[in-house]
């Protein structure tokens, strides 16, 4: 009997040394991959060989509203995947975990489960002055732990101003877009591939044209400061490059060990909004900064990841959400402005690789943006787009300039997120008409304001902090 016990343990030993041996081993450098290439990788596995045509800027029937609603049906938000109809707060928590899922596998990408520690530091401060307010701002450096794959560094970069002579916690304001700085001269970075030939279909369109009309008499980080809150901007590069050659790379690269993405795997957006949950992190360990009071907003690209960000996590308090667009606040079956079929095509690496699944069948889509936005409840979300200047749709209700992002596909998934903002204890938008522009709509816990500046979030700056201004100086309380 010894001898056979000795036989048995031998062998599964080999057998261990054997797999082992086999196991696969991180390659030293990352792969490199064009956006081009790793576009046709992700095709290929779905088993696509190609597109239907996206929506053309330029074309009439891109901003018809009698075309527009080829699915008007939507999921409902309050029925369980099991039929059940959601009755109560504590069935919402049920269903809301159900509905992450499906936005996570289906259109967002799952974050992974082992994503590395970041560690903070504030590498420099500065005492300054903005318009009138006198500010100490902080440069903020998040060291994301890479000892698992040393080949691949992130190293996010943000920056904190507030009010200097502030005696009391702070609310504070996180805004996707600048927040760049020098790093010390002992941390290391790894290239941004973003920059490189050949990464392709993620580069940024020409900037919009000059907003017209009178001038902003404070920029909105004065109109923050007047108020007494601080903000900081968010180096989104320095999380994720804004391109598909960049998948390898980031925070995506780093926890893929620089391998090309699975299916299910997290896009842009959703790195992105992590990027903004781990500046959070740092804020609830600042002591003039009251982590309870704390928004998240976007414009455009980084609106979309703004709404993903405050949907995930629940400690953002409020958001501000502009020109998100597909992919952000639009309805994804709505056929208005930019489809399903330009972001498989330009920009997939936002999304996870399953988005590609739904061009040409936006309706067999599981659930839509409504539910994303109801996933923020019962926390104040802010919905804002432009309108002019420029040349008028079709049927004249709103300008090229901004169409693109479909307002009115925003405002259809505001009102459609309410049923859930009730049950909650909540208030809704407290329409379903859509409104005149340059009106605001903030009477409830959800918000709209569509102004005619274009495609940027600077007119509707007052406005947002006229709805944040109910909640964060107490007259109203943000649930969460």
């Amino acid at each position: 009997m010894r001898l056979v016990s000795r036989l048995i343990l031998c062998g599964l030993m080999a057998s261990s040394l054997v797999r082992a041996q086999q196991a696969p081993t991180a390659p030293s450098q990352p792969a490199v991959l064009t956006a081009d290439e790793d576009h046709k990788r992700i095709m290929d596995l779905l088993k696509i060989s190609g597109f239907p045509p996206g929506a053309n800027p330029s074309s009439p029937d891109t901003y018809n509203e009698a075309l527009a609603s080829p699915y008007p049906t939507l999921p409902d938000p309050l029925t369980m995947k099991n039929g059940q109809k959601v009755m109560t707060a504590a069935m919402w928590r049920t269903r809301r975990t159900e509905l992450i899922d499906v936005f996570e596998r289906e259109i967002y990408g799952r974050r992974p489960a082992n994503i590395p520690k970041v560690s903070w530091q504030v590498v420099n401060t500065s005492h300054e002055t903005n318009g009138s307010v006198a500010t100490v701002t902080r440069q903020l450096l998040g060291r994301v732990d890479n000892s698992a794959y040393q080949a691949i560094s992130v190293n996010i970069q943000a920056i904190l101003t507030l009010p200097a002579s502030g005696r009391e916690r702070v609310p504070v304001i996180i805004q996707y877009g600048g927040g760049t700085f020098d790093l010390p001269a002992n941390v290391s970075t790894s290239a941004n591939p973003c920059q490189l030939p050949g990464a392709g279909r993620g580069a940024p369109p020409p900037a919009p044209p000059a907003a017209s009309g009178a001038p902003q008499e404070l920029t909105w980080q004065q109109q923050i400061l007047s108020r007494g809150w601080g903000y900081v901007n968010l180096n989104v590069g320095s999380v994720q490059g804004d391109c598909g050659a960049g998948l390898q790379a980031g925070i995506i690269g780093l926890v893929n060990k620089g391998q090309p993405r699975k299916l299910d795997d997290w896009g842009g957006l959703s790195a992105w909004g992590w990027g903004a949950s781990r500046v959070l992190d740092y804020l609830e360990t600042d002591a003039a900064v009251d982590a309870s009071r704390v928004g998240v907003q976007g414009h455009s690209r980084a609106g979309k990841a703004a709404l993903v960000a405050m949907a995930l996590d629940e400690r953002f308090a409020i958001g501000y959400i502009s020109s998100s667009g597909q992919g952000g606040a639009k309805l994804h079956r709505r056929k208005y402005g930019e489809t399903i079929e330009n972001l498989a095509t330009r920009f997939y690496y936002w999304m996870g690789a399953n988005y590609l699944k739904y061009t040409g069948r936006w309706d067999a889509l599981p659930v839509d943006s409504h539910e994303l936005i109801a996933l923020c409840a019962p926390r104040p979300v802010f919905i804002s787009a432009g309108n002019g200047p420029g040349p008028l749709n079709p049927d004249g209700t709103v300008s090229i300039n901004d169409a693109w992002v479909d307002p009115r596909g925003s405002f259809l998934a505001t009102v459609a997120a309410g049923p859930v903002y009730r049950l909650l204890g909540r208030t809704d938008l407290g329409t379903t008409e859509f409104p005149a522009i340059d009106t605001a709509v903030i009477s409830g816990d959800l918000g709209f304001r569509q102004h005619t500046a274009g495609h940027t979030p600077s007119p509707t700056w007052p406005t947002f902090l006229t709805f944040a201004d109910r909640y964060f100086s107490g007259t109203r309380s943000a649930a969460r």
